[in-house]
């Protein structure tokens, strides 16, 4: 089944994609990659070579505090 996850802290939209999910490892694996991007999206967002090292040390659940994960069938 397709489905769509969303990452929003606030009203901001952190991550949005459509994934196919089938069971356990596919929705571990579509989570993973929503990870994977945030991670990469933050690094990108880095103004600053200092900023970047920042992101590099930090951990992605702390941009992931207070957010929201949802689903939908798509």
């Amino acid at each position: 089944m397709k489905i769509n996850l969303q990452i929003q802290k606030g009203n901001a939209k952190l991550v949005e994609r459509v994934c196919d999910v089938c069971d356990a490892e596919s929705f571990g694996r579509a989570c993973a990659e929503a990870f994977s991007e945030l991670r990469s999206l933050e690094l990108a967002r880095s103004t600053s070579v200092g900023a970047m090292m920042d992101m590099l040390n930090m951990n992605v659940l702390e941009v992931l505090d207070g957010a929201a994960i949802t689903l939908s069938k798509v």
